[in-house]
């Protein structure tokens, strides 16, 4: 028995050391699988940036700002009509680290008039709010957590935890006989398991070490790690860990871990700013967090938080009128939690593409990444409301059902991605249309066409006339090709800029040939389209299969005056370490003339106002310079619009998944989403012709200078020598003071 006892207590001892070494390499080690994060752009605030009162008090609204009193607290604002005073969050962006700091805003004609310090008065030239959280990617075990440090815990958190958890936290050597005990008797009274002796440091080991199953072997182990654990290290650090790993919820498939995640899951806000119901919720919760789910048992987790308050009562750490306060506070908890997997599915999706495309594979893998993007989420909102609305009306309306759209929006001049729109639900992870659907385009390409044609203004300006007359191609196969326009009418010798603002196909056709297939197609790559193209002719009327994502980038060249840049959803990745990750260059590049990109441009606002788009485009505010054009396929299957104004460029699709007929054109479909956008987000002037342009009134029947006799007139831009000279026979007496002018320069050269 001796030799036994002996064999026996080296064995003992063997396998406490084994599990000391457990102990320490975890817990000294990396503990937990921290999931990258992805960021939305920070809202960049300065005077006179051109924005809505209303546009900031839903951005404050999207990144759990609260409403108060003054304003003065960390994530509060005060809004007085169009005064706002705001205190902002610390926050560690990809370049700087920016302090909390109250501010005091004031707006005027949808601008940012000025911005001081709220405190000492001083005007601000330039700050950022802290970016909202627009997802998360996952490590493989599917668990979250935002790591914490004690201190940056509410001190009534962790006394509460420590009242309601382990009253003798702070006494006992990681296991407590007498709470054991206590829970053995009652236990042995109820004739089934109604209490716990487990302290927090073995409640740890538990969840960090360990498995749930009840077996002896198991205990046995819990208790030994969880002496262990108190041997090697002080009870700050336990409890840290223990804040960090306790599981406090679900999110789909998602385990939601520790205060730090808690507290944005259900309240939208840190640690730091929970209060004392909020914070003896969250420990109310840790007794069952389905159990006590506040979003779908409110009345349970009230009453079981309302005792966490009265034990604190009960054990002097507040007063008893405090206490009663706190008890009649509502939960507080958000409707729902923004987190998840993303709020903007769609969005996420090229993020994850871009990532692959531009960063090394390798740096990826590494956890605990912070990813910035430049997804505005009023704008997406915006984006998310208007086609939603649209597709719901014409369902309501005129019994359209079923049709679903996607939609991508980018910022002039850095080519970067706003706004990215997968389908009429934007919170359902599907098929992702703004990406992924490949449907002919229609007009759309036709900008392409007539830039083609410009390029070469000895040849082409918006006042050559071309013929809009019937066109029959025979084909390999021996069939004729036969295009007619959308109003089945010719309309005879037409001006450029009247062929492309009303869509002319057989002008277009027309003008195609006369150029050449191949030079159309090589425009069509300059202005972004990478995919490959076969100039057939059936290509100058959107043949070509393509995504609202395609068409975002050939528009952007167009908005950004022929300047090609590859659109960006990424601004930067940092790592763990809050060191930028090496990427692959992205490059601008000039490809085409600004002058001739601008008549293109002038052309496509004709069409807004003049052209296809004239049902809704005349009732568009003028001063926003906005322009597009429609697109429409065969048998109205598709419905597109694509254009600009001075700060976004969008692009809008709406159709059947299953490709069936809607009966929807570019304008009476995509164009009113288009419309709704673009009046709440392009807030700027328009922007100012480049040189070498210059202005000339053309008679629209002949192409030729107009005067005041001539009944249809335009006022067209044109590259400076390139206008027409002739007057045009309507202009009359214009003509005569012409040549008389002409004779009286020449008479002056001989005096």
């Amino acid at each position: 028995m001796f030799i036994l006892g002996v064999v026996g207590l080296l064995a003992l001892a063997g396998y406490t050391l084994y599990l000391d070494r457990v102990v320490q390499d975890k817990f000294e080690g990396k503990r937990w699988s921290v999931p990258s994060r992805v960021y939305a752009r920070p809202l960049e605030l300065y005077p006179h940036k051109p924005l809505s009162p209303e546009n900031l008090l839903t951005e404050l609204k999207l990144i759990g700002y609260q409403p108060s009193v003054d304003g003065f607290a960390p994530g509060s604002y005060r809004r007085d009509g169009d005064d706002f005073v705001i205190t902002t969050r610390s926050f560690r962006h990809w370049d700087t680290e920016e302090p909390a700091r109250a501010m005091r805003l004031t707006f005027a004609a949808q601008r940012l008039a000025s911005l001081t310090d709220a405190v000492s008065g001083k005007p601000l030239t330039l700050l950022r709010l802290e970016p909202m959280m627009i997802g998360i990617i996952h490590p493989a075990n599917r668990e979250d957590r935002v790591l914490v440090r004690l201190a940056d815990l509410p001190p009534l958190l962790t006394v509460a935890l420590q009242a309601v958890e382990d009253r003798h936290f702070a006494r006992h050597h990681g296991l407590d006989f007498r709470a054991i005990a206590r829970a053995a008797w009652a236990n042995l009274r109820a004739g089934k398991v109604v209490q716990g002796g487990s302290t927090l440091t073995q409640q740890l080991v538990k969840n960090f070490y360990l498995n749930s199953e009840r077996t002896l072997t198991r205990k046995i182990n819990e208790a030994i790690m969880a002496l262990l654990l108190e041997l090697r290290y002080d009870k700050e650090a336990i409890l840290e860990a223990y804040a960090n790993e306790i599981y406090l919820g679900q999110d789909g498939n998602r385990a939601i871990h520790g205060f730090g995640l808690a507290a944005q899951f259900y309240f939208n806000k840190p640690p730091q700013e929970l209060t004392l119901p909020e914070s003896a919720l969250l420990v109310a919760i840790l007794r069952g967090p389905a159990y006590y789910n506040p979003r779908r048992h409110p009345e349970r987790a009230r009453e079981r938080r309302n005792r966490v308050i009265e034990i604190l009562w009960r054990d002097g750490v507040i007063e008893r009128a405090r206490a009663k306060a706190a008890q009649a506070a509502p939960l507080g908890v958000t409707p729902k939690p923004n987190l998840g997997s993303s709020r903007y599915p769609a969005f996420l999706d090229l993020v994850k593409r871009q990532l692959q495309q531009y960063y090394d594979d390798a740096d990826l893998r590494s956890e605990g990444l912070r990813i910035f993007t430049t997804l505005d989420p009023v704008i997406q909102e915006t984006g998310e409301q208007a086609l939603s609305r649209r597709i719901q009306r014409l369902a309501r309306d005129y019994g359209k059902r079923g049709l679903e759209g996607g939609l991508v929006i980018t910022r002039l001049g850095s080519a970067e991605v706003a706004a990215v729109v997968g389908g009429r639900q934007p919170r359902y992870r599907g098929f992702n249309r703004a990406l992924d659907i490949q449907r002919p385009v229609g007009s759309l390409l036709k900008p392409a066409l007539y830039l083609t044609a410009l390029s070469r203004p000895s040849q082409y300006t918006l006042a050559t006339l071309i013929d809009d007359g019937p066109v029959e191609l025979k084909q390999s196969d021996g069939t004729v090709w036969s295009p007619t326009n959308y109003d089945r009418e010719s309309h005879g010798q037409v001006m450029l800029a009247t062929a492309l603002s009303h869509s002319y196909n057989q002008a277009a056709v027309q003008l195609g040939l006369d150029l050449g297939l191949r030079r159309v197609v090589d425009t069509l790559h300059g202005l972004g389209i990478d995919q490959t193209i076969r100039p057939y002719p059936s290509v100058i009327l959107g043949s070509l299969e393509l995504a609202p994502i395609h068409m975002a980038q050939m528009y952007q060249t167009l908005s950004d005056q022929g300047f090609h840049t590859p659109l960006r959803a990424v601004r930067e990745v940092l790592d763990a370490k809050h060191q930028p990750l090496q990427r692959y260059a992205l490059e601008t590049e000039q490809r085409f003339d600004p002058a001739h990109v601008y008549l293109v441009n002038q052309a496509l606002r004709l069409a807004l106002r003049e052209g296809t788009g004239q049902s809704v485009g005349q009732h568009l505010p003028e001063d926003l310079s906005l322009v597009g054009k429609t697109g429409t396929t065969d048998d109205l299957r598709d419905s597109w619009f694509a254009g600009f104004g001075s700060d976004y460029a969008a692009v809008v699709w709406i159709g059947h998944d299953d490709n069936s007929v809607t009966g929807l054109t570019g304008a009476s479909g995509a164009l009113p989403v288009w419309a709704d956008i673009m009046q709440q987000i392009n807030l700027s002037q328009g922007a100012v012709p480049p040189a070498r342009i210059e202005t000339v009134a053309v008679d629209a029947a002949t192409g030729l200078r107009a005067a005041g006799g001539c009944d249809e007139q335009h006022e067209l831009p044109f590259v400076t020598g390139s206008a027409p000279q002739d007057y045009a026979p309507c202009a009359g007496g214009a003509v005569k003071r012409s040549v008389g002018n002409f004779w009286d320069r020449i008479k002056g050269m001989f005096r």
